[in-house]
């Protein structure tokens, strides 16, 4: 079993999925406007459970590939969101996915400190080199919160996922251990040092 300790930020933390998040995990993957820009197509209400389902059982895979955290506000434990990291099967390489916020989040315009979370525990514990992310080209909004997340623009992946009906090209940014760890904050650094981060006061 591999458990991620909870990873707190100064506006967010992540943590672990749990049986309780079902409500607002279904809330998201069947909501018409929030996963419109995903690389996955809405679903239906069974679907949406099943998914879920197999995001609850990624700790207990070996070696554990997926990791599907709630974003949480600081001092309340609801999910008002997820967000992913994709090892790759091969090389030192991961894959940020998933960065979803349920309107009403008390979190919104900090979604970039959920990915830096997740980098650091990547560049950190993982032991990871290059981490990469990327969004549908016309979705523009998303490269500020790239560059915030202390990623860089890298490349237009062609016609790279199907939904809606039609393909879809993807712009991709990347960070290396190296150079991200440089612009770490604090409660970052205690993340890659592979400690479990200390809740503000």
């Amino acid at each position: 079993m591999t458990h991620l300790p909870e990873l707190h930020g100064d506006h967010l933390f992540l943590r672990e999925l749990r049986a309780t998040d079902l409500a607002p995990f279904q809330r998201i993957h069947t909501h018409r406007v929030l996963t419109r820009y995903l690389g996955i197509d809405r679903m239906d209400v069974r679907r949406a459970q099943d998914a879920f389902a197999q995001c609850l059982a990624q700790p207990y895979t070996h070696p554990r590939r997926r990791h599907t955290l709630a974003i949480c506000a600081p001092g309340d434990d609801a999910m008002v969101g997820t967000m992913g990291l994709l090892v790759e099967e091969y090389g030192s390489n991961a894959m940020l996915t998933g960065l979803v916020l349920l309107p009403d989040a008390p979190v919104r315009g900090h979604g970039h400190e959920a990915g830096r979370l997740l980098m650091a525990y990547g560049f950190g514990p993982l032991g990871l080199h290059r981490i990469w992310a990327g969004h549908r080209a016309d979705h523009t909004r998303m490269r500020d919160v790239m560059l915030a997340a202390g990623l860089h623009p890298e490349a237009t992946l062609r016609e790279l996922f199907h939904t809606q009906g039609c393909w879809h090209d993807v712009t991709t940014y990347s960070a290396l251990a190296p150079e991200w760890r440089c612009s770490a904050t604090p409660a970052e650094q205690a993340v890659l040092a592979g400690f479990r981060s200390l809740q503000p006061a």
